[in-house]
């Protein structure tokens, strides 16, 4: 964070100090709400959680270095005393991106947010100094965490944006006004929360309507709900996608042997290849939101065509592809999951799969409401159509209709099967791996299917699986 004195900051909250011996005392390290992340300089944001209050730690934090706490009571420890402390660390980042000037540009979605937020993270580190959300903290908590860990050299602030409601966006582009910002797509994830698509366009194009004049609506020309955004704000509209109408735009898509996509770069500017080291054809849409903001912000088709393709995986459990010293390919994408996300990974494993044995390793959807059953089932029916080779549909319920989608499209009898939990799955899966099956793994975080790739990982790395 920039250097601001225990002082400015309780001015910015309008808080109390309490057992500060000198208010002028900085602040030069970064706002952390895990006492695990204290360093030297720290202000620590104590939180009242379901299990664990943060003021309990109040002592044990300044003893590793913080300079002080910002707190809903006294500590007995150096505090910043406030009523509230999520709307205090919101104001402090309010203050703080005000102060840098920084370019912000904040992006939504159904599905996708972080693979693209990281995408851009990375073509715009080519131009100037980038901050941008870690993994997916893109929460009234997270997102001014993240905002907080500018410094002067920032020139670029990445923030992706999450809602369960209508309003939420609203309530995050009020505490970090973005210039640009970016809606990826209009799907079905929490839709049980929202009640509709409608609902979710309405709640994701709030991105769009506090944008400056001066600044850019990045909008997705092959979604009708996402377009249909454009009268809702002042800034200039830029469509991205393969429409023929998309102002940045890709043609001659296609998968490599791999699985990686690669196609050519449309861009007012000039156009350029692309082959990119991620997998699965979704990323392409991903890329040109990328590219579009990228444009916008000075760089030429060229820089930004090879920054495409020299981008890697920033967050973990997204198609992360480990290949083992056995053959065997594994497709850890069980950081979450909704349809869209789990159409575009099924597609992503036929392509890799191809003459291989496929393995569709599969969970729990949350936050689907009424239409759960038809989702899951859908899906089922997707793996059949793409020839994957076993459905595993690991869990409850929602498991169960998985499998029976499977089974009603293409009467797979054996080749689907419902086990119970993730060691079952594991255990499964040790037994009738063969030397070059692929791998899928996927499912909401609340499943917490990452422990049957990281288990697999493992067991390739032990040797444990025999060649059949």
């Amino acid at each position: 964070m920039i250097a601001l004195s225990l002082a400015e900051i309780a001015a910015v909250v309008g808080g109390q100090t309490h057992d500060i011996p000198d208010p002028s005392t900085q602040v030069t390290g970064p706002v952390v709400r895990d006492s695990r992340e204290v360093v030297p300089g720290s202000l620590f944001a104590a939180f009242v959680g379901e299990r664990v209050d943060g003021h309990d730690f109040a002592s044990r934090v300044v003893e590793a270095g913080a300079v002080a706490v910002l707190a809903s009571r006294p500590v007995g420890a150096p505090a910043i005393v406030v009523e509230d402390v999520q709307a205090a660390l919101g104001a402090l980042a309010r203050h703080v991106v005000k102060r840098l000037g920084a370019t912000l540009v904040a992006l939504t979605g159904s599905a996708g947010k972080t693979s693209t937020k990281d995408l851009i993270a990375q073509v715009l580190q080519r131009k100037a100094p980038t901050v941008f959300t870690p993994q997916s903290l893109n929460n009234e908590i997270g997102l001014p965490l993240t905002a907080l860990t500018a410094t002067e050299e920032t020139q670029f602030l990445v923030l992706e944006m999450g809602a369960r409601g209508v309003g939420h966006i609203r309530y995050l582009t009020d505490l970090t006004p973005p210039k640009i910002g970016v809606v990826l797509n209009v799907g079905t994830a929490h839709i049980g929360e929202f009640g509709g698509r409608e609902q979710i366009a309405q709640a994701k194009g709030e991105i769009v309507e506090g944008l400056p004049e001066d600044g850019a609506a990045i909008l997705n020309a092959d979604d009708p709900l996402v377009r249909a955004m454009a009268p809702r704000t002042k800034a200039k509209v830029v469509l991205f996608g393969e429409s023929a109408e998309a102002d940045v735009r890709a043609e001659n898509v296609r998968l490599t042997d791999s699985g990686q996509p690669s196609f050519r770069l449309l861009t007012p500017s000039g156009a350029c290849d692309v082959t990119m080291r991620l997998y699965g054809e979704h990323h392409v849409s991903n890329a040109l939101a990328a590219a579009a903001v990228a444009h916008e912000l000075g760089m030429s088709a060229e820089e930004i065509a090879t920054a495409l393709s020299e981008a890697g995986t920033l967050s973990r459990w997204r198609m992360e592809v480990t290949e083992r010293p056995d053959g065997v390919t594994i497709v850890n994408d069980a950081y979450n999951a909704n349809p869209e996300s789990m159409r575009a990974a099924l597609r992503a494993l036929a392509a890799m799969g191809k003459g291989r044995r496929t393995w569709a390793v599969l969970g729990k959807m949350a936050e689907l409401g009424d239409e759960a059953l038809a989702e899951h089932d859908a899906v089922g029916r997707l793996a059949v159509r793409l020839n994957v080779s076993k459905l595993v549909a690991v869990g409850g319920i929602e498991a169960s209709w998985l499998q029976l989608g499977a089974y009603n499209e293409g009467s797979w009898g054996e080749e689907s099967v419902h086990v119970s939990d993730a060691q079952a799955a594991i255990d499964l899966l040790r037994s009738e791996l063969r030397p070059g099956d692929v791998v899928l793994v996927k499912a909401s975080r609340s499943v917490g299917l990452e422990s049957v790739a990281q288990a697999l990982v493992e067991s390739g790395a032990e040797g444990e699986v025999a060649a059949r």
